[in-house]
């Protein structure tokens, strides 16, 4: 009985090894043929897909337990997180202009009402941009069927984006230097103070896993500014994979001043493997499937018994993610925690209209038949 034990556990130890040696080496791939950098910026990829996906560290689950049953902690480690990259990203800022930049953009019409409706479809697939794909990684269906539909949208929102911006929006307002990021943690502190007010009772703590995944992603998102340039995005990299393949399949994107602007236009002729966003991307997926197969060797999750409209209302939602994404500038991360950290305002503004919208999303889950997943 002894021998039973001993062999699937030690089969269990290799698996594990070769699950570590394979992402090493998918690392030291993309630095030898692209670049140490960008070697650099897939690993802080991975350490995102691990700490999220191996810590439960997320943006849609939080907000949802905040919704439904009072519980603050998640969102309160992600305050923590956002406070701590504030503390080291004002000052770099300050000091490196031109070749540190934040995830700075206009309040706008389109940009308040395209986080509305990103932080509803959140709610639909529970997964934000970073949270959709940490789901694809560890084999969850109904993210890997919104993922594309993420992509999507994205690249179709992007090819439209000035017209939706003339709807009209406010210059690019931020806070900077020591004022600014004293007025960003006092107004971090204040939202924390208001979620502890509201919480149910036993709930006022952050479990001491999500501190650690706090202070994990922190430092993660710190290495994004430093290595990148910029701040940890998600939704550029799915919309420029979107966009390669509408030119692979014989699109001509010269009609959108997004896609034909020349940075843009340079990265469609370009690797996927020097772009920054895609790179952490990637790196994201591919640290949810190593955490998967590490935890039980495959990735057999069984394909949920949904009704026929949540399945159609998943591939509308999974669109909606990308189009209304790229109009509100980002998604949690790139707009919500990168916009505020680097002392963007219309960071704040997400955040309101994404929790409000949020709050709907929450109550469509059972109309459209989505509540027999957690």
């Amino acid at each position: 009985m002894a021998d039973a034990v001993a062999v699937p556990a030690s089969g269990q130890v290799a698996q594990r090894g070769l699950t570590i040696l394979a992402g090493l080496a998918v690392v030291f791939a993309v630095a030898l043929f692209a670049g140490a950098r960008y070697g650099l910026l897939l690993a802080v990829g991975l350490g995102f897909g691990i700490v999220l996906e191996g810590l439960r560290f997320g943006f849609a689950g939080p907000w949802r337990a905040m919704i439904l049953r009072r519980d603050p902690s998640g969102i309160l480690a992600q305050l923590l997180a956002i406070a701590i990259v504030s503390a080291v990203a004002f000052p770099l800022l300050a000091s490196h202009p031109g070749e540190i930049t934040g995830a700075a953009a206009p309040i706008g019409w389109a940009m308040a009402g395209g986080a509305f409706v990103f932080g509803a479809a959140m709610q639909v697939v529970l997964g934000c941009g970073s949270g959709t794909l940490v789901n694809a990684g560890s084999g969850n269906p109904v993210a890997l069927l919104a993922l594309p539909f993420f992509a999507i949208g994205s690249f179709l929102g992007a090819y439209g984006l000035v017209w939706w911006t003339d709807l009209g929006a406010l210059p690019i307002l931020t806070l900077t230097g020591g004022s600014g990021l004293a007025l960003t943690l006092v107004l971090l502190a204040g939202v924390a103070v208001l979620l502890l007010a509201l919480a149910a009772p036993g709930t006022r703590r952050i479990p001491s896993r999500l501190v650690f995944a706090a202070l994990a992603i922190a430092a993660l998102a710190i290495a994004n500014l430093v290595v990148a340039g910029q701040p940890w995005g998600v939704v550029y990299g799915l919309g420029l994979w979107a966009a390669k393949a509408a030119v692979a399949l014989g699109a001509d994107l010269s009609g959108s001043a997004f896609w034909s602007a020349p940075g843009n236009a340079a990265r469609l002729g370009q690797s996927v493997l020097t772009d920054v966003t895609s790179l952490t991307n990637i790196g994201i997926i591919l640290g949810a499937f190593l955490v998967a197969t590490w935890r039980s060797g495959g990735l057999a999750q069984p394909l949920p018994r949904l009704p026929a409209r949540a399945w159609a209302a998943t591939i509308v939602a999974g669109f909606l993610l990308g189009y209304s994404s790229r109009l509100a500038f980002g998604c949690n991360v790139g707009a919500f925690f990168s916009g505020i950290s680097t002392g963007s305002l219309h960071g704040w503004v997400w955040f309101a209209a994404g929790f409000a919208g949020s709050v709907v999303g929450v109550r469509l889950r059972p109309l459209l038949g989505m509540e027999g997943r957690a």
